[in-house]
């Protein structure tokens, strides 16, 4: 059994059981015997069967929520409102297959005439195979079981294998049954989609390394996400991992915004860096601000100084957390310019754009940030070209500061996947539009997105097929274009 504890408590939560090897090699089986059944199903069946996993995640709501409270310490508000964005990101998806435009269908038809002839060829993105999920630490619901990955798979048309984090195992439980009574209701095979439990190194690599198993989804450590992609890379048959590893996420103060609200800055920074208790992907965990913002700087070390204990997820993140502290504040030229009370402390560092250092950019997983003063904007341009890539960059401007971000937006542009103006990064938008991904270590491809309709992309392939029969082509590219999709024929849309 694997057992959740309580991060405030230190209380053994009710436990799972682990899967055995036995159990394991089945898992794999059925998840095989699906791909192509549930491959070839009816968009509007997947669509049903997407919209009915919403339905029974909702009928648990109040039970989900709770143990999602219980094993990680988020606030229950925080939990509600993740389980209505993992409900929302299953009814985009399924909107999204219900329409079936998103497959990308080409046509073009045979020029016999021609000289030499052209045959005939047709071409659309199809599902990849079985696809592994690994459940997030940070996000028990919105990037675990029934979380983007999880839907992106299914909606694309692959079956799915959760391996559910240990620790929050009787909320993933939940979300699994809920799934698993969608695929009763509508009639699926039980291979469509399966939860493991067990020991992290040994069932993981297990999942990575099966023939079964086409493709992975992965959201956590930067270690661990190396890690799993080196077993992907080194089977038989590699296969890809779209792994969101590691990010700082740099902000900008501009000038003129410094000088206009330096109090409403610090008062956001403060809101963004400690919500959640900083466990997010997107946390501001470097912050360019530029010389002479003393204002600013007492806002937020009265902010700081004012704030409460917090409670990270695991012993394992707080110890990362204490320990990643404490190299920032020993570092050469860098000061602690304001902690919180108790022993897991918001805290907030300074250190001067002459004295940055490679090291800062290492992601302390918590509520900290880094304060880096600039002398002028040429300072932060020449250390985010520096950076490793990123999930987000921000800035925030005033009227006055435009010229200054057209020139520092191509930087900022470069190091990551999503560019704000005048927000904060933690915070992403279940859209269409949406990116969530970035350069490598933010992700291991930078081609991706977790969260948006594209991210079903990573779960496909591109099929295609010259002069096949039409009676025999995937409903999407015959002729008659029975599903009604919007295509490209001749390079045009029909």
């Amino acid at each position: 059994m694997i057992h959740g504890i309580n991060p405030v408590s230190g209380e053994r939560l009710e436990g799972v059981p682990f899967t055995s090897a036995a159990e394991l090699e089945q898992v794999f089986e059925r998840a095989r015997a699906a791909v192509l059944p549930y491959g070839k199903l009816h968009k509007d069946q997947k669509a049903q069967f997407l919209r009915q996993i919403a339905e029974e995640l909702e009928l648990l709501r109040e039970e989900i929520t709770l143990s999602g409270h219980l094993e990680t310490a988020l606030p229950m508000a925080r939990m509600q409102g993740e389980l209505t964005r993992t409900t929302t990101q299953l009814k985009m998806f399924a909107d999204l297959v219900q329409d079936g435009s998103w497959v990308d269908a080409r046509i073009d038809p045979a020029l016999p005439e021609r000289n030499p002839p052209r045959p005939d060829i047709r071409s659309m993105y199809t599902p990849l195979g079985v696809v592994g999920v690994f459940g997030a630490s940070n996000f028990p619901l919105a990037f675990s079981v029934a979380g983007g990955d999880t839907a992106s798979a299914l909606a694309a048309g692959c079956p799915v294998i959760v391996k559910g984090h240990n620790a929050h195992p009787k909320t993933g439980f939940l979300a699994g049954q809920a799934i698993s009574r969608a695929v009763q209701k509508c009639k699926l095979p039980e291979g469509v989609f399966s939860l493991i439990y067990g020991p992290d190194n040994q069932i993981g690599e297990k999942l990575v390394t099966h023939p079964a198993v086409k493709a992975i989804g992965f959201t956590g450590s930067r270690q661990g996400g190396l890690s799993l992609l080196k077993l992907a890379q080194s089977r038989p048959e590699p296969i890809p991992v779209y792994a969101e590893m590691s990010s700082i996420n740099p902000l900008v103060v501009f000038p003129e915004a410094m000088h206009e609200r330096p109090e409403q800055l610090a008062q956001g920074l403060f809101g963004s860096f400690t919500l959640g208790s900083g466990q997010f992907c997107t946390n501001p965990g470097l912050v360019f601000i530029p010389a002479g913002s003393q204002v600013f700087l007492d806002t937020l070390k009265t902010l700081v100084e004012g704030s409460g204990a917090h409670h990270l997820l695991t012993s394992g993140i707080q110890d990362h957390y204490l320990k990643g502290t404490q190299i920032h504040g020993q570092l050469e030229g860098v000061k602690v310019l304001a902690s919180g009370a108790g022993e897991v402390a918001a805290q907030v560092f300074l250190v001067e754009a002459a004295n940055w250092q490679d090291s800062l950019q290492n992601e302390v997983f918590g509520p900290s940030t880094v304060l880096c003063v600039y002398q002028d904007l040429a300072e932060v341009e020449k250390i985010l070209h520096r950076l490793e890539g990123q999930l987000t960059a921000t800035a925030h401007i005033a009227d006055a500061d435009l010229p200054a971000l057209e020139h520092l937006l191509p930087a900022l542009q470069n190091r990551a996947g999503r560019v704000v103006v005048n927000g904060f990064p933690t915070g992403v938008e279940v859209c269409a539009a949406m990116v969530h991904g970035g350069p490598h270590p933010a992700t291991s491809d930078p081609r991706s997105t977790s969260v948006g309709t594209r991210a079903i992309l990573r779960f496909t392939r591109l099929s295609c097929f010259q002069d096949l029969p039409d009676s025999l082509l995937p409903p999407e590219l015959q002729e008659a274009n029975p599903y009604q999709i919007a295509r490209l024929r001749e390079g045009k849309p029909e």
